[in-house]
Protein backbone atom coordinates (compact mmCIF):
# COMPACT_ATOMS: atom_id res chain seq x y z
CA UNK A 1 0.00 0.00 0.00
CA UNK A 2 1.23 3.37 -0.55
CA UNK A 3 0.46 6.78 0.97
CA UNK A 4 -0.52 9.95 -1.29
CA UNK A 5 1.28 13.07 -0.86
CA UNK A 6 1.26 14.01 2.63
CA UNK A 7 1.61 17.93 1.57
CA UNK A 8 -0.26 20.48 -0.39
CA UNK A 9 1.59 22.35 -3.17
CA UNK A 10 2.99 25.84 -2.44
CA UNK A 11 0.76 27.54 -4.66
CA UNK A 12 -2.43 26.01 -3.87
CA UNK A 13 -1.44 27.13 -0.03
CA UNK A 14 -1.21 30.27 -1.63
CA UNK A 15 -4.25 30.56 -3.17
CA UNK A 16 -6.31 29.24 -0.35
CA UNK A 17 -4.82 31.92 1.63
CA UNK A 18 -4.79 35.00 -0.33
CA UNK A 19 -7.66 36.39 -3.32
CA UNK A 20 -5.87 36.20 -6.86
CA UNK A 21 -5.47 39.87 -6.79
CA UNK A 22 -2.94 40.31 -3.64
CA UNK A 23 -1.27 37.42 -5.15
CA UNK A 24 -1.29 39.20 -8.28
CA UNK A 25 0.03 42.20 -6.99
CA UNK A 26 3.33 40.64 -5.08
CA UNK A 27 1.87 39.44 -2.23
CA UNK A 28 3.72 36.03 -3.81
CA UNK A 29 6.83 37.29 -2.77
CA UNK A 30 6.29 38.02 0.58
CA UNK A 31 5.03 34.71 1.11
CA UNK A 32 7.52 32.89 -0.45
CA UNK A 33 9.99 34.77 2.07
CA UNK A 34 8.01 34.19 4.94
CA UNK A 35 8.25 30.41 4.51
CA UNK A 36 11.58 30.35 3.67
CA UNK A 37 12.49 32.05 6.59
CA UNK A 38 10.19 29.38 9.05
CA UNK A 39 11.07 26.08 7.44
CA UNK A 40 14.28 25.00 8.78
CA UNK A 41 15.11 25.44 12.41
CA UNK A 42 18.04 23.50 14.22
CA UNK A 43 16.45 20.78 16.60
CA UNK A 44 15.45 21.67 20.26
CA UNK A 45 14.24 18.84 22.42
CA UNK A 46 12.46 20.47 24.67
CA UNK A 47 10.47 22.24 21.50
CA UNK A 48 9.89 18.82 19.96
CA UNK A 49 8.84 16.81 23.34
CA UNK A 50 6.14 19.97 23.53
CA UNK A 51 4.95 18.54 20.46
CA UNK A 52 5.13 14.98 20.92
CA UNK A 53 3.32 15.18 24.20
CA UNK A 54 0.38 16.91 22.55
CA UNK A 55 -0.46 14.79 19.59
CA UNK A 56 -2.96 11.99 21.52
CA UNK A 57 -5.04 15.10 22.58
CA UNK A 58 -5.12 16.56 19.01
CA UNK A 59 -5.82 13.40 18.01
CA UNK A 60 -8.66 12.21 20.50
CA UNK A 61 -10.04 16.20 20.37
CA UNK A 62 -10.45 15.45 16.71
CA UNK A 63 -11.63 11.77 16.39
CA UNK A 64 -13.46 10.47 19.55
CA UNK A 65 -16.81 9.63 18.73
CA UNK A 66 -17.01 11.03 15.30
CA UNK A 67 -19.35 8.91 13.09
CA UNK A 68 -17.49 6.23 11.15
CA UNK A 69 -18.27 8.08 8.18
CA UNK A 70 -15.23 10.71 9.08
CA UNK A 71 -12.75 8.04 10.55
CA UNK A 72 -13.40 5.59 8.25
CA UNK A 73 -13.13 8.00 4.87
CA UNK A 74 -10.06 7.66 2.79
CA UNK A 75 -8.92 8.85 -0.79
CA UNK A 76 -9.28 5.42 -2.83
CA UNK A 77 -7.71 2.22 -2.76
CA UNK A 78 -4.22 2.14 -0.84
CA UNK A 79 -4.34 5.02 0.56
CA UNK A 80 -5.12 5.40 5.06
CA UNK A 81 -8.19 6.37 6.65
CA UNK A 82 -7.57 8.41 10.36
CA UNK A 83 -8.46 4.52 11.87
CA UNK A 84 -5.74 3.01 9.85
CA UNK A 85 -3.32 6.54 10.22
CA UNK A 86 -3.86 5.69 14.93
CA UNK A 87 -3.12 2.37 13.90
CA UNK A 88 0.06 3.32 12.39
CA UNK A 89 1.22 5.97 15.02
CA UNK A 90 0.81 2.86 17.49
CA UNK A 91 3.21 0.61 15.77
CA UNK A 92 5.17 3.37 15.93
CA UNK A 93 5.38 3.80 19.59
CA UNK A 94 6.13 0.07 20.36
CA UNK A 95 8.79 -1.00 17.99
CA UNK A 96 9.75 2.11 16.12
CA UNK A 97 11.17 5.66 17.86
CA UNK A 98 11.97 4.59 21.25
CA UNK A 99 13.79 1.23 20.29
CA UNK A 100 15.76 3.00 17.23
CA UNK A 101 16.62 5.56 20.16
CA UNK A 102 18.19 3.00 22.61
CA UNK A 103 20.35 1.32 19.26
CA UNK A 104 21.73 4.67 18.71
CA UNK A 105 22.41 5.05 22.65
CA UNK A 106 23.47 1.34 23.22
CA UNK A 107 25.19 0.60 19.88
CA UNK A 108 25.94 3.29 17.49
CA UNK A 109 26.23 2.60 14.03
CA UNK A 110 27.52 -0.93 14.50
CA UNK A 111 23.89 -2.45 14.52
CA UNK A 112 21.43 -1.46 11.67
CA UNK A 113 17.63 -0.57 13.16
CA UNK A 114 15.09 -3.50 12.31
CA UNK A 115 13.34 -3.01 9.31
CA UNK A 116 10.00 -0.76 10.14
CA UNK A 117 6.38 -2.45 9.12
CA UNK A 118 4.63 0.51 7.48
CA UNK A 119 0.97 -1.55 6.95
CA UNK A 120 1.25 -3.56 10.69
CA UNK A 121 -1.72 -1.44 11.42
CA UNK A 122 -3.86 -3.75 9.24
CA UNK A 123 -3.04 -6.84 10.94
CA UNK A 124 -5.09 -8.88 13.00
CA UNK A 125 -9.00 -8.10 14.04
CA UNK A 126 -10.23 -4.54 13.38
CA UNK A 127 -9.94 -2.71 16.82
CA UNK A 128 -12.28 0.12 18.00
CA UNK A 129 -11.11 3.76 17.49
CA UNK A 130 -11.44 4.76 21.04
CA UNK A 131 -9.28 1.82 22.01
CA UNK A 132 -7.09 2.51 19.58
CA UNK A 133 -6.71 6.53 20.98
CA UNK A 134 -6.51 5.37 24.83
CA UNK A 135 -3.80 3.05 23.34
CA UNK A 136 -1.59 5.78 21.05
CA UNK A 137 -2.17 7.98 24.20
CA UNK A 138 -0.91 5.51 27.20
CA UNK A 139 2.24 4.53 24.76
CA UNK A 140 3.11 7.95 23.71
CA UNK A 141 2.91 9.28 28.02
CA UNK A 142 5.34 6.16 28.65
CA UNK A 143 7.60 6.86 25.74
CA UNK A 144 8.30 10.30 26.71
CA UNK A 145 8.71 9.58 30.03
CA UNK A 146 11.69 7.45 29.13
CA UNK A 147 12.66 9.60 26.74
CA UNK A 148 13.22 12.66 29.55
CA UNK A 149 14.66 10.05 32.23
CA UNK A 150 17.69 9.75 29.38
CA UNK A 151 18.82 13.36 30.21
CA UNK A 152 19.69 13.30 26.77
CA UNK A 153 23.16 16.24 26.41
CA UNK A 154 24.15 17.52 22.89
CA UNK A 155 26.73 14.86 23.19
CA UNK A 156 23.31 12.19 23.67
CA UNK A 157 21.88 13.85 20.33
CA UNK A 158 25.00 14.10 18.31
CA UNK A 159 25.46 9.89 18.73
CA UNK A 160 25.20 7.79 15.36
CA UNK A 161 23.02 4.91 14.54
CA UNK A 162 22.34 3.43 10.65
CA UNK A 163 18.81 3.09 9.18
CA UNK A 164 18.51 0.17 6.75
CA UNK A 165 17.82 2.35 3.87
CA UNK A 166 18.91 5.83 5.21
CA UNK A 167 21.87 5.15 6.07
CA UNK A 168 23.85 6.88 8.79
CA UNK A 169 21.93 9.13 11.08
CA UNK A 170 21.91 11.09 14.43
CA UNK A 171 19.52 10.56 17.46
CA UNK A 172 19.08 14.19 16.94
CA UNK A 173 17.49 13.42 13.78
CA UNK A 174 15.92 10.62 14.55
CA UNK A 175 13.66 12.29 17.18
CA UNK A 176 13.22 15.45 15.17
CA UNK A 177 11.34 12.75 12.55
CA UNK A 178 9.10 11.73 15.02
CA UNK A 179 8.17 14.58 15.97
CA UNK A 180 7.86 15.94 12.03
CA UNK A 181 5.98 12.34 11.61
CA UNK A 182 3.19 13.41 13.95
CA UNK A 183 2.83 16.88 12.37
CA UNK A 184 2.99 14.75 8.95
CA UNK A 185 -0.27 12.75 9.59
CA UNK A 186 -2.04 15.19 11.64
CA UNK A 187 -1.96 16.39 7.96
CA UNK A 188 -3.06 13.69 6.23
CA UNK A 189 -5.82 12.80 8.60
CA UNK A 190 -7.28 16.41 7.88
CA UNK A 191 -6.66 16.32 4.63
CA UNK A 192 -8.84 12.88 3.96
CA UNK A 193 -11.85 14.33 6.11
CA UNK A 194 -11.88 17.39 4.65
CA UNK A 195 -11.80 15.80 0.96
CA UNK A 196 -15.51 14.21 1.98
CA UNK A 197 -16.34 17.92 1.12
CA UNK A 198 -15.05 18.22 -2.42
CA UNK A 199 -18.02 18.49 -3.89
CA UNK A 200 -20.19 19.74 -0.72
CA UNK A 201 -17.90 22.93 -0.68
CA UNK A 202 -19.13 24.03 -3.94
CA UNK A 203 -17.30 27.16 -5.66
CA UNK A 204 -15.37 27.81 -2.39
CA UNK A 205 -13.09 24.47 -3.51
CA UNK A 206 -11.11 27.03 -5.38
CA UNK A 207 -10.06 28.56 -2.15
CA UNK A 208 -9.20 25.16 -0.35
CA UNK A 209 -5.58 24.32 -1.14
CA UNK A 210 -6.20 20.79 1.11
CA UNK A 211 -9.16 19.71 -1.35
CA UNK A 212 -6.85 19.80 -4.36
Amino acid sequence: MKEKALEPEGDDELRAEYPADLIRSGVRGKYASQRAKSDDATFDLAEALAVLERTPAALDALLRDLPTAWTDADEGPDTWSPHAVVGHLIHGERTDWIGRARIILEEGGSRAFEPFDRFAQFAGPRRPLSELLDTFAALRADNLETVRGWDLVENDLAKRGRHPELGPCTLAELLATWTAHDLNHLVQISRVMAKRYTTAVGPWRAYLGVLK
